[in-house]
């Protein structure tokens, strides 16, 4: 197997073959961009069980099938390359956060292989738009504080924002069941070039407070200082590794607060880096990986912009939402001269806790898509997975963050899916965000 690419090996891991099939229903219902973008497909007016239900062959057939060029792969190809939209494409990106571990397959209390159902899931992604990258950003890879590879009741902490270094990446997201046949990067990798063949760019979330992050030894877990030179390039190495497999985008958490920033509204926990330790920690990520393209996004964003440019961000979160359109479409306007760094539009966070209507969603994704003057000074954009596809009533984005509950009823994997999300009313508005995106694509 070892002159295998990783899609065919990842598909003769799980004991496929590796000829893919024409999916001609995918072909007929697939959603089309407008005008000129028409070559774009993606599969909108569903729910995420009608695709996670599926084998991870099925996806890679319509991965296949929705192929922009119009060509069919009776193979997977070997050579993929992420769509190239500069060095600065985070500038203009709309990132869309999806909670692998919630999608993850759990089953009778076991939580694992998520990154197949992010496989999955990517035929649901409308690619990318001619001026301007969507990027699909991971909530979680390395392993967590609080225990993987189990589900805990609703109100039980089982926080993403706390991870462990220098181990393997997380049981709740790799499927270790195949480790023998294919590596967990290379597993990584395999999703990586799956969403670059369907033109999108892809990304991972991570925390940088100290007391949020341990080291793995062979004695036990310590503690994470960024005083600790080793414990830096540790860090600096772990996220290398990870732009090695294919990603291109780091979100980080608590951004807004390194070097000691606006600390009375921080709600971390331990230290964060020194602003010009971060500075060099980003550099060095691409200068180690050599990605100078790489876009580092910061949680929260304010006026102070060239204070974030020089850090060596892309994009910033949470300064200003898609409620008020003529509000966005002056701030791109205002700073479309800014072409590094721009703070962002936010339909929603990870903070989420519910309460937004389904028109509030719809209007913030649009003004998301659509607030601006010229496609070229668009403002970068920020949605989590509920804002494309709904949950049920009682969760939220943050609760999904902060626990693992299996909503299943009968203790498969299957259950829980359907019931993670809302039904009928959000199969009705994944149809309206993919109305939105269908006319975005051609700008």
């Amino acid at each position: 197997m070892e002159n295998l690419n990783v899609v065919n090996k990842l598909l003769i891991a799980l004991g496929e073959n590796i000829k893919l099939n024409k999916d001609d229903f995918a072909n007929y219902i697939a959603f089309q961009g407008v005008g000129g973008a028409y070559n774009k497909r993606w599969l909108a007016n569903i729910v995420p069980a009608d695709l996670l239900k599926l084998s991870v062959k099925d996806a890679v057939n319509i991965i296949a099938t929705l192929s922009e060029g119009g060509m069919f792969y009776e193979e997977f190809p070997d050579y993929i390359e992420s769509p190239n939209y500069g060095h600065n494409w985070g500038r203009l990106a709309n990132y869309i956060e999806l909670n692998n571990r919630a999608i993850a397959y759990m089953d009778y209390g076991c939580t694992c292989m998520g990154i197949h159902s992010c496989i999955k899931l990517l035929p649901a992604i409308p690619p990318s738009a001619k001026s301007w990258a969507n990027c699909v950003i991971l909530s979680q890879i390395w392993q967590n504080i609080f225990g993987d590879a189990y589900e805990k009741g609703p109100f039980e902490e089982n926080s993403i924002y706390g991870i462990r270094l220098n181990t393997t990446y997380s049981d709740n997201i790799i499927d270790y069941s195949i480790v023998d046949k294919i590596s967990p990067e290379e597993q990584l990798k395999a999703f990586n070039d799956l969403a670059h063949f369907r033109g999108i760019k892809t990304g991972f979330r991570h925390v940088i407070s100290a007391d949020q992050i341990k080291i793995g030894t062979p004695t036990g877990d310590i503690g994470f200082s960024w005083d600790n030179p080793e414990h830096t390039e540790l860090y600096i190495n772990e996220c290398v590794k990870l732009m090695n497999l294919g990603f291109e985008c780091m979100f980080i958490d608590s951004a807004k607060h390194i070097g000691g920033y606006d600390m009375q509204n921080y709600t971390g926990v331990g230290a964060l880096p020194e602003y010009g330790q971060m500075q060099y920690i980003l550099h060095e990520i691409r200068k180690r990986s050599c990605k100078p393209c790489i876009s580092f996004v910061g949680e929260k964003s304010s006026d102070d912009f060239e204070r974030y440019r020089f850090m060596g961000l892309n994009a910033g979160t949470d300064y200003i939402n898609g409620d008020d359109f003529y509000a966005v479409r002056q701030l791109s306007e205002r700073i479309k001269y800014n072409r590094v760094y721009a703070p962002g539009v936010e339909v929603s966070n990870d903070n989420n806790e519910g309460g937004m209507s389904y028109e509030q969603r719809l209007n913030r994704i649009n003004t998301a898509l659509f607030g601006f003057y010229l496609a070229s000074d668009k403002l970068p954009s920020f949605m989590q997975m509920g804002d494309l596809f709904p949950l049920r009533y009682d969760t939220n984005t943050h609760h999904l963050m902060m626990t693992n509950p299996s909503y299943s009823t009968d203790g498969t994997a299957l259950s829980h899916w359907q019931n993670l999300f809302a039904w009928d009313d959000g199969r009705n508005y994944n149809r309206k965000a993919g109305e939105l995106f269908a006319h975005a694509l051609n700008l």
